[in-house]
């Protein structure tokens, strides 16, 4: 892997991690046209890039990791355990389910589901939770449930909590901040398990690709949380439901 590709990969990455458009589906389809196959060695580097958009996340929130905003994280670890234990179930499973064609399809279905939920299951702004830390514990679990869902490939983490959390009453600012929080405990978990799994391959890989691609996949992350936040001010989910639904299509296309 190359410098141009660790950049490449860490835009990517750091850029679709926390919007609704599924990283994993994306990196696919940048890693085929770069020619980079999936190895162990990749596999080490994906850690990397994970850990910094998790990162970015604790940079952005920091006011929520004390001992103080203990409430919110009782709720958000309530949220993470569904995929937790259905993760750790049926991990072999899940893996299985791993297929270009599931990933397309995937994220058609999603975008279909979200232009469904903008038209008919949102309702006025006024009745609707705008502070994450007003969320129940029932709503948190039902969006944790909604989350099990990303185990499929393509359907999109993010995607997946934040459906779930539009349709328990969330703003659509609330449900963003709400999955972007939750993003910690899940891609920590994962993250931790891929490092544990490839870290031999360490050994092997260029710490300057790999430091490369933390830092840009850091700082695009960073700002991608942001600038989200901001569209959602004066947008709607409509044209994450449109792209998802092209790119699902676009795929389908490329690999057939």
């Amino acid at each position: 892997m190359s410098i141009f590709d660790s950049i490449f990969l860490g835009i990517i990455e750091g850029f679709t991690e926390f919007l609704p458009i599924s990283s994993t589906g994306h990196l696919i389809v940048a890693s085929h046209f770069l020619g980079i196959n999936q190895t162990s060695v990749t596999k080490a580097y994906e850690v990397i890039i994970q850990f910094a958009a998790i990162l970015a996340v604790v940079f952005n929130y920091k006011e929520k990791f004390t001992l103080k905003k203990i409430d919110l994280w009782m709720k958000v670890f309530l949220a993470f355990l569904p995929i937790g234990i259905v993760g750790f179930l049926f991990a072999h499973q899940i893996k299985e389910l791993f297929s270009i064609n599931i990933v397309a399809t995937m994220f058609i279905v999603g975008g279909i589901i979200f232009l469904i939920v903008e038209k008919f299951f949102i309702p006025n702004e006024e009745e609707l939770i705008d502070d994450v830390e007003k969320v129940t514990l029932k709503q948190s679990l039902v969006i944790g449930v909604a989350q099990v869902f990303a185990l499929i490939p393509g359907t999109s983490r993010a995607g997946s909590t934040i459906i779930g959390a539009l349709l328990v009453g969330l703003s659509r600012k609330a449900s963003a901040e709400f999955s972007f929080l939750l993003a910690f405990p899940v891609m920590s978990a994962v993250s931790a398990y891929d490092l544990l799994k490839h870290y031999k391959e360490f050994s092997d890989t260029n710490f300057l690709t790999l430091g490369v691609g933390f830092i840009v996949s850091f700082i695009v992350a960073y700002l991608t949380i942001k600038l989200f936040l901001k569209f959602l001010e004066k947008f709607t989910f409509v044209s994450f439901g449109v792209y998802r639904i092209v790119f699902g299509v676009v795929l389908l296309i490329l690999f057939h």
